[in-house]
């Protein structure tokens, strides 16, 4: 009779779909541990990450499908999550990592390393892994902003990450005079960049999200040359300038075929003006993440060490902070289970 009932239920969860990525729970292999006992009935939905932006919604529709099923008389529904991995990157990279996220803008001055700081921590406080690599070789801003001196020790050959507000993080900064220009032509970014996958002891990482310099130069086309990038994030600001600038940067990931996961408007509000975000996902078809509002306290917790996500959640700045980590949780999912079966073949690091 249990058995006929789970039949019964798993056909109701089949109607279920998940929002973000239109199939239903059953069809995802979603539901686990499911136990019928008197009319009782447990289970699990396992998401496709911590940060799911409509996890209440899911557990709702869910609860309600499997109540309707005759001879059910309680429902009890866990959430849990495991985040997909990016098969192209298991089939490429000798790392743990399961989704590369690169955060990129046109121009510099639009707050593209605060965007990817609070992006980092605030994933991390939703409950996934996540490193922070800052790719930024010759102005590498993220151990001021994440309030970092220095590594760990290495371990053996390999360097180990700093680790602030349970991000992993990997800087240039940790290795140069601080006070001395760094002065590299563009072989030895290239090697820099590599050497921060084949050489850093990372762990085990849901998100790696790699803050790119500004502009469409080696940085960039490292990146997209050789490693799988789930997708790359578009920062700008409000005003014209920052988005044509912004434009430029989108068009060179779609050239070297890197998915945009979306566009941040940085900065919005009275001062910049806002809408030209929205305007460029329009124009381009892609998703708008969100705006950040225009706030000092954002600027100060950057300069202290103190991303505004972790400094004052519940900030207006904070909030949207939150709201875009979650909509790039989903939108990453949709990503890498949308992926054709076949991996893409790069240049292997490590």
């Amino acid at each position: 009779m249990s058995q006929d009932m789970q039949g019964l239920i798993m056909q109701a969860l089949s109607t279920v779909n998940e929002p973000e990525l239109h199939r239903d729970l059953v069809t995802l292999n979603m539901i686990r541990d499911l136990k019928v006992s008197g009319g009782k009935v447990k289970l699990t939905i396992m998401l496709t990450t911590p940060a799911c932006p409509l996890k209440a919604q899911i557990e709702r529709e869910a609860t309600a499908a499997v109540q309707a099923v005759e001879g059910v008389k309680s429902v009890d529904i866990t959430l849990d999550a495991t985040v997909p991995t990016d098969r192209r990157i298991s089939g490429t990279l000798k790392l743990n990592i399961k989704n590369l996220i690169a955060v990129s803008s046109g121009k510099g001055g639009v707050g593209k390393s605060t965007v990817a700081a609070n992006i980092a921590v605030a994933l991390t406080q939703s409950g996934a892994k996540v490193g922070l690599m800052d790719a930024d070789i010759l102005g590498p801003n993220i151990p001021i902003m994440m309030g970092i001196t220095r590594m760990p020790p290495p371990n053996g050959q390999r360097l180990v990450p700093a680790v602030a507000y349970g991000v992993e993080v990997i800087s240039m900064g940790f290795l140069i005079d601080p006070s001395k220009p760094m002065v590299w032509r563009g072989p030895m970014i290239h090697s820099a960049i590599r050497q921060f996958f084949s050489d850093v002891d990372w762990g085990d990482l849901d998100y790696m999200i790699i803050d790119l310099p500004p502009g469409t130069g080696d940085a960039q086309l490292t990146l997209a040359q050789s490693v799988p990038l789930t997708g790359a994030i578009i920062v700008t600001q409000p005003q014209d300038v920052a988005v044509a600038d912004a434009l430029r940067g989108l068009v060179m990931f779609e050239h070297v075929n890197v998915p945009i996961i979306g566009v941040i408007e940085n900065m919005s509000g009275d001062f910049f003006g806002e809408g030209g975000g929205k305007a460029l996902a329009e124009k381009r078809g892609v998703p708008l993440l969100g705006s950040v509002p225009l706030d000092a306290k954002v600027r100060i917790g950057g300069d202290q060490g103190q991303p505004i996500v972790a400094l004052d959640a519940e900030s207006p700045a904070g909030k949207a902070f939150h709201q875009i980590a979650l909509e790039v949780a989903a939108r990453v999912s949709v990503l890498t289970l949308a992926q054709p079966e076949a991996p893409i073949q790069l240049q292997t690091i490590g």
